[in-house]
C-alpha cells in the first residue's frame, strides 16, 4: 500500500507569486574555517558541540579564525537556500542588525534566488547573529554561536506576505528560546493555515527539545502538519527509548513525520504506514563535513512534497541532497542539486 500524494502541489496552483517553501528562523551568518591546527581547542571550545557566546567572545573568536567562508546560515536559512538550489521558489524571514554582517547575510540569501523579509535591529545595541564553525579533519564541526539580533525576533518583525503565499511554512526549533519568538511562531502558523498552507517543524537538536518539550508537544499536537527530526530528537520529544515507541506516539497524532538516523537512512511515517529509505552510499573517506546535512535534507524533503511527490519519494530526494552536502566543506551544494536529483530519477 502506498502513500497518497500530498495535497500540496505547485502544479495545481497557477499563481506565479506562490512559494514552494517559506521559512522563519535564526538569521545567522555562518563563518566557516577548516581547522587543521586545533584552533578551537586553544580557544577553549568543546569539540563537536555548539557553544553559545556573547558579543565580546564572538569578536575574540573571529579574530583568531583563519581564511573563512561567510554565508547566510542558521538552520532554516540553509533549508531555504537548498530549496532555491533545487529550483524551488522560496522565502525567508528573520532578524539581523544593520551592520556589515547583516548586509552579507541578506545579499547572500538573495543571490541564491530566495525572497528575503528581514527585520533590522540597531547595531549600536546588538549585532547580527553569527556562527563560527571550525571543521576538523575528522569532519566534526565545532561551533561558537552568538545569537545576537537573530534571537530577538518579535511578532511585529514578521509580516504575512511570505507565509500567506507559501505551500509549506517551515519553522526552526532553535528560534524558540525567547517568549516573543514563540509568539512570532504562532503568528506565522495562523497566517499559513489561514491561507491553506501546511506547517512543518524541525526539532533542531536534542538540547533544544529538552528546553522546549512542552511547547513542542503542543505545537506537534495542535498546529504542525509535518515533523522533521533525527533519532535523538524524536525520542527526547516523547521521552521514550526507541524509534518504534516514538513513531507509535507520532502516529497517534496523525501527522507526517520523517526521522533521520545518519548513515542508516531515514524512516517516514504517516497514517499507520512506515517506510525506510536508505542513505546514499558515501564512502567514509569522502565524508568531509556534516555541517548542514540535516538542513539540506529538509530542503529536498519539503521541496519534493511541494511538487506533489509522495512522502517516500520526498525522503529519497532529501537523502540525495544530504549525500551531496557531506562530501565538501560548508552547507551549500557545490554541484547542481537539481541535476543530481534528476539523474537519480527523482525530479
Amino acid at each position: 500500500m502506498s502513500f497518497e500524494p500530498t495535497p500540496v502541489s505547485l502544479g495545481a496552483k497557477p499563481q506565479p507569486e506562490r512559494l514552494a517553501v517559506a521559512g522563519v528562523g535564526n538569521a545567522l551568518l555562518d563563518i566557516t574555517t577548516e581547522d587543521h591546527d586545533g584552533i578551537h581547542e586553544r580557544l577553549g571550545l568543546v569539540k563537536g558541540a555548539m557553544n553559545l557566546v556573547d558579543l565580546e567572545r564572538a569578536r575574540e573568536i573571529y579574530s583568531h579564525m583563519g581564511p573563512a567562508r561567510e554565508t547566510s546560515g542558521g538552520s532554516a536559512a540553509n533549508t531555504i537556500a537548498g530549496v532555491a538550489a533545487l529550483g524551488g521558489t522560496a522565502g525567508f524571514a528573520g532578524k539581523v542588525s544593520n551592520d556589515n554582517f547583516g548586509e552579507v547575510f541578506a545579499h547572500d540569501l538573495k543571490s541564491l534566488g530566495a525572497e528575503v523579509d528581514l527585520a533590522y535591529a540597531d547595531a549600536s545595541i546588538i549585532g547580527t547573529g553569527r556562527c563560527h564553525v571550525f571543521v576538523t579533519d575528522d569532519a566534526q564541526r565545532t561551533m561558537a554561536t552568538y545569537l545576537g539580533a537573530a534571537n530577538q525576533l518579535q511578532p511585529d518583525d514578521v509580516g504575512d506576505d511570505l507565509f500567506s503565499r507559501a505551500d509549506i511554512t517551515f519553522l526552526e526549533g532553535y528560534l524558540f528560546d525567547l517568549p516573543p519568538a514563540k509568539e512570532a511562531f504562532r503568528k506565522v502558523i495562523r497566517t499559513a493555515h489561514d491561507h491553506d498552507g501546511l506547517v512543518a517543524l524541525t526539532l533542531s537538536d536534542s538540547f533544544c527539545v529538552e528546553r522546549h518539550r512542552d511547547d513542542f508537544l503542543a505545537l506537534v499536537s495542535e498546529d504542525v502538519d509535518i515533523l522533521i527530526a533525527n533519532l535523538g530528537e524524536i525520542t527526547s520529544l516523547f521521552q521514550v527509548a526507541t524509534l518504534e515507541a516514538a513513531l507509535s506516539a507520532v502516529e497517534e497524532l496523525g501527522i507526517l513525520t520523517v526521522v533521520t538516523y545518519g548513515p542508516e537512512g531515514a524512516m517516514v511515517a504517516t497514517m499507520g504506514e512506515r517506510h525506510h529509505v536508505d542513505a546514499p552510499n558515501v564512502p567514509d573517506h569522502l565524508v568531509l563535513d556534516q555541517n548542514g546535512a540535516g538542513d539540506v535534507f529538509a530542503a529536498g524533503f519539503l521541496y519534493g512534497l511541494s511538487e506533489g511527490a509522495d512522502p517516500v519519494e520526498a525522503t529519497r530526494l532529501g537523502a540525495v541532497c544530504a549525500g551531496e552536502i557531506i562530501t565538501h566543506f560548508g552547507p551549500r551544494p557545490e554541484t547542481d542539486l537539481r541535476a543530481l536529483c534528476e539523474d537519480a530519477g527523482l525530479l
